[in-house]
């Protein structure tokens, strides 16, 4: 059955109730998953290192998962279904500002942009914090410029490979703040079309279903 004829029966079947599913419950459990995940590693970062590794792999694991679902997953999870070039995107954002943006009922351009740029966050996030737990990983990198002074790095008592670590700590802890900067923008996205549209999106998340498209929507 295609994209098309499912979206079709679907539509057939949100009829008498007003509502249409669009979220599946995997991508459901991922999203809220996530945010427990990131949350976790992000309060035990400081003194609970056990507890932040397990997020941290966690965080990973929800990640790929995700990318493998956008490419198996049920129609409006799928990469082929949000993602949209700069052009599209930037014109998706320009007709925000003009208070005029249509609504859609998978992720809008800017929302697809975001989720990009949150699981790219996430992997680099989880990959430098992967490469800090074990020293012998960061033979596996090439040389890294040296940010830090010599004096300093040859008295690193952790036993990383002096300044190497400390660029790859600094990277880890930069990529974090990123992802608390993203996060920020991403609900303050959701508030927004929630308002625009008339429609609480993060309910959506939670029950899946959405209210059916209307005329100027797009499905």
């Amino acid at each position: 059955m295609t994209d098309h004829t499912t979206a079709h029966a679907a539509m057939n079947g949100a009829v008498g109730t007003g509502k249409i599913r669009v979220w599946d419950p995997l991508v459901r459990i991922f999203h809220w998953s996530l945010v427990a995940s990131f949350a976790v590693a992000w309060l035990s970062a400081e003194e609970l290192s056990t507890v932040h590794e397990i997020a941290g792999y966690t965080v990973a694991g929800l990640v790929v998962f995700r990318m493998v679902w956008g490419l198996v997953g049920s129609r409006y999870t799928r990469f082929t279904q949000f993602v949209k070039g700069p052009g599209a995107t930037l014109a998706y954002l320009g007709d925000m500002l003009r208070v005029k943006e249509r609504r859609y009922i998978g992720h809008n351009p800017a929302g697809a942009a975001m989720v990009l740029a949150l699981l790219m966050a996430l992997s680099a996030t989880a990959f430098t914090g992967w490469l800090l737990e074990e020293p012998a990983r960061l033979s596996m990198l090439p040389d890294l410029p040296q940010i830090v002074a010599p004096a300093y790095a040859d008295d690193d008592a952790d036993g990383y490979g002096g300044s190497s670590s400390e660029v790859i700590e600094e990277m880890h802890e930069t990529f974090a703040n990123l992802m608390l900067l993203l996060v920020a923008l991403h609900v303050g996205g959701v508030v927004l079309t929630s308002f625009r549209h008339h429609e609480n999106l993060p309910r959506s998340m939670i029950t899946g279903d959405k209210r059916v498209p209307g005329p100027d929507d797009i499905a």
